[in-house]
């Protein structure tokens, strides 16, 4: 198992928490993201992979590199689909386990959303992460990583 992180948008926080669960349970992370992370070069366990400028390069990485049994981390909902129709586990930033059922209703009301914005009708995009969010993710990553291999 590896847990892939779909760094570009995921939190510092939300980052600091899996980086934390590696180093307990031994379970090598895998950060893609379009930018350099300096602060995580040279984490025991931990793989920055640096992909080329783009909307959904460091997406489409993830999803053809990613194995059955592997868990990622996204706020990206397309990429949650992905992963999760590939077999494996989509964890979002406020805790949320993506499945199929989940992640078609959610991509459908973004997409709603967007028709929305679109014509002026909404505006705005989802909060700010609050400290229940951390918390809720830190529990969900928790009972995910016990369940799969008892870390």
């Amino acid at each position: 198992m590896t847990i892939w992180i779909d760094a570009d948008a995921c939190p510092a926080a939300i980052r600091d928490i899996v980086l934390r669960a590696s180093r307990r349970t031994g379970i090598p992370v895998v950060l893609v993201a379009n930018k350099d992370i300096p602060s995580v070069r040279q984490v025991p366990g931990v793989t920055l992979i640096q992909v080329g400028m783009g909307a959904d390069v460091a997406d489409q990485h993830i999803a053809d590199n990613m194995a059955p049994e592997d868990l990622v981390i996204t706020a990206d909902l397309p990429l949650a689909a992905q992963v999760v129709e590939n077999g494996g586990t989509a964890l979002s930033h406020q805790g949320t386990e993506y499945t199929i059922e989940n992640v078609r209703q959610q991509l459908s009301m973004r997409d709603f959303m967007e028709s929305m914005r679109g014509a002026g009708l909404a505006s705005g995009g989802p909060p700010p992460q609050s400290g229940k969010d951390r918390q809720r993710f830190a529990n969900a990553l928790d009972r995910l990583l016990t369940q799969r291999c008892g870390g």
